[in-house]
């Protein structure tokens, strides 16, 4: 069985340091516009599944909703929990595993929190999961990469230099995944990770969803929830569950 590239790579101070500029203000307007399309009743329910430190589930807690994260990476869960509060819990937690049953009024799996697991019997397990743990007429969201966009804007190499460590960066496609190969010199030795994430599009997530009985209500392509095309940066899915 190939190795689950994420479970270490996460959890280290390099990923968090290649990482760091990550785009706040892009978060905040892209829960804004979706809560205004959601429109749910004051103090509803959310479960944000690989929430990593909490940004997206921080957002909705600010709109007086009761909100609920999770993440498999104990380091990303230990920052996410400096900023519970009332209504807002975080919790180490594997999305392939249940996590409360029909308690949920919405579930979301935001940024590209997907996709990174060797088999698509995992993938539909993910998927029942967020499934099962709305109530019924629960919705759930799903915001991944547009695979096509992907692919016609790679950049095969990058480099950055954060913090002192300077990261070279390639990309390429192979077996249907993206790989992006991370190589680096830090604490006295040469590092690489790869991530690897598959290019899933919009008819695997159908069936996906109907294995879990959620029914595809909208399909957008931003986040500024414009409608999907070809040329859209994002694949955002917002189903309920039947």
């Amino acid at each position: 069985m190939e190795e689950e590239w994420f479970k270490n790579w996460f959890d280290t101070t390099y990923y968090h340091t290649l990482y760091q500029n990550r785009n706040d203000d892009e978060a905040k307007v892209f829960i804004e516009n979706l809560l205004q399309f959601l429109a749910p009743k004051k103090h509803s329910r959310f479960l944000d599944i690989a929430c990593g430190k909490g940004r997206h589930a921080n957002q909705i807690q600010e709109h007086n909703h009761h909100v609920v994260g999770y993440d498999l990476s104990e380091a990303s869960i230990a920052e996410a929990k400096k900023t519970e509060r009332k209504n807002l819990s975080f919790y180490v937690h594997d999305m392939r595993s249940i996590f409360r049953t029909n308690y949920f009024d919405y579930s979301l799996n935001l940024f590209t929190s997907f996709g990174y697991f060797n088999t698509a019997r995992d993938e539909q397990n993910a998927i029942l999961s967020a499934s099962k743990s709305i109530k019924k007429g629960g919705t759930f969201v799903l915001d991944f990469l547009n695979k096509d966009k992907v692919i016609d804007t790679l950049v095969p190499e990058e480099s950055k230099t954060l913090d002192g460590i300077e990261f070279s960066i390639k990309k390429y496609v192979k077996d249907n995944k993206v790989h992006k190969q991370i190589n680096f010199y830090a604490d006295k030795k040469e590092r690489q990770y790869t991530e690897k994430v598959k290019l899933l599009a919009l008819a695997d997530f159908e069936k996906y969803f109907s294995f879990a009985g959620l029914e595809i209500k909208h399909v957008f392509g931003d986040y500024d929830l414009s409608p999907h095309s070809n040329a859209s940066n994002r694949l955002i899915l917002i189903a309920t569950k039947k």
